[in-house]
């Protein structure tokens, strides 16, 4: 049987399976907190992606957005199934090259490149960079010409579209700290410098209008507003694009009040609007990159928690607190992000009560649940948290200097460790005495 609409079953002891795994035997053998990924079902949501593109017939890139979740083996299952990658930092590319990740199939992000960054890329030739700002274009106008090298790029512009998402995760929109704004004139002065750079090859657009968004009407937008521009710059500087890269944030689902749509849904009619404003411009059909990351490898994913203490608070609230918390999953505290979960040594039990499940940070806010249903429950029960495989790892902290979890990866019912839990000594690794 099904789990609360997640795509997990439930065995015959009444355990929580993942992968074809009892999520209890994973547990008692790995320790927890613990982040559990099902592999066959990230492959599934990257093949949508990259095979709905094949249908339709349409020259394409699929950049899997690392920043979702980056480890070396998350990158090479990413190597694996032919898609691209798109890094934001020196640790993100860093961990790509430990992958052995074709450096001609990464993209690099960020609104504040240092020339760390930029020199780092430039010298492992990475397929391309996406110019956020006037100062990266000194800064990349700079190595370019110490080091005699050419580079391709994508201009990032924002286009003002607001997309029905998170304030924090809002990122098209006019007031954003990423991009050139089409509405105030940055963008044509950026194409200016870009077009007629003798050693950058402006490539084509970039924008990313926000992130967990669950309708295709912003995306379509957004589109038509891109093309307004181009149709301008076709006029005055004979311009088009060979790439318009239309950025991720294609909505999961974390609770039963989310709605997403197929992924495929998101392909087609972002196709269909590219296609439409090709046509009526008469020009060549740019290549379209994407950029999912919490799409592939988010509802992949689960958080197992061993239960310690509860409290019950008559008339106000019941709580059971758990091994883990903010520190492995930030998002509840810092978006007021809801997550659904079960008892997962209990999963076929009727729900009794209500729980607010609190971690075990000294933080009053390091509350992962709040009115969960669940049955009776003893110590040492497991809590399987649903969705967590985007920004959990990735996010984590050692806040309190708790060790960061062990992550790992369940394919033809076989577990393997891919990240090894933190020891106390790794916590202090980099401490240095005073004495």
């Amino acid at each position: 049987m099904l789990i609360n609409h997640h795509p997990f079953q439930v065995n015959q002891h009444g355990h929580l399976e993942i992968g074809g795994l009892d999520t209890i035997m994973l547990a008692e053998k790995y320790g927890t907190p613990l982040y559990v990924y099902d592999v066959a079902m990230i492959r599934k949501n990257a093949r949508t992606f990259v095979h709905t593109f094949k249908e339709l017939g349409v020259k394409a890139k699929v950049a899997y957005a690392s920043k979702a979740f980056s480890t070396i083996a998350m990158l090479q299952v990413a190597k694996q199934e032919n898609l691209y990658l798109d890094v934001v930092s020196e640790g993100e590319l860093y961990t790509a090259l430990k992958a052995e990740f074709p450096t001609d199939r990464i993209h690099l992000h960020g609104n504040n490149k240092s020339i760390e960054e930029l020199t780092m890329a430039i010298d492992h030739n990475i397929g391309c960079i996406v110019v956020d700002n006037f100062h990266e274009i000194d800064l990349l106008t700079r190595i370019l010409q110490e080091k005699n090298k050419k580079a391709d790029v994508l201009m990032r512009v924002t286009p003002g579209v607001e997309s029905h998402t998170h304030d924090y995760i809002m990122t098209g929109n006019e007031d954003s700290k990423f991009g050139f704004n089409l509405q105030n004139g940055q963008a044509e002065a950026a194409f200016k410098q870009l077009n007629q750079h003798e050693a950058i090859h402006l490539k084509g657009l970039h924008c990313h209008i926000g992130s967990q968004i669950f309708e295709t009407e912003g995306f379509v937008r957004t589109t038509d507003i891109l093309f307004n521009t181009l149709a301008d710059w076709k006029e005055k500087y004979d311009y088009t694009p060979s790439v318009l890269n239309l950025g991720g944030g294609y909505g999961i689902r974390y609770t039963a009040e989310d709605k997403p749509l197929p992924y495929d849904t998101y392909v087609k009619d972002l196709v269909k609007a590219v296609e439409h404003h090709v046509s009526k411009l008469n020009i060549a059909m740019p290549e379209i990159w994407l950029e999912p990351g919490r799409s592939i490898v988010g509802e992949a994913g689960i958080t197992l928690y061993t239960i310690g203490s509860m409290k019950e608070i008559p008339g106000v609230r019941n709580y059971i607190s758990v091994d883990g918390g903010m520190t492995d999953n930030i998002r509840p505290a810092l978006y007021q992000a809801k997550y659904d979960a079960v008892i997962a040594n209990r999963a076929n039990k009727p729900v009794t009560r209500e729980v607010t499940v609190a971690g075990k940070a000294c933080e009053s806010g390091d509350q992962l649940i709040k009115d969960l249903p669940i049955p009776e429950v003893e110590s040492g029960d497991i809590l399987a948290v649903f969705s967590t495989g985007a920004y959990g790892y990735s996010m984590a902290s050692h806040y309190n200097r708790f060790t960061n979890p062990a992550v790992v990866f369940i394919e033809d019912k076989k577990d393997k460790l891919v990240v090894r839990r933190e020891t106390y000594e790794d916590v202090v690794r980099n401490d240095l005495s005073y004495e």
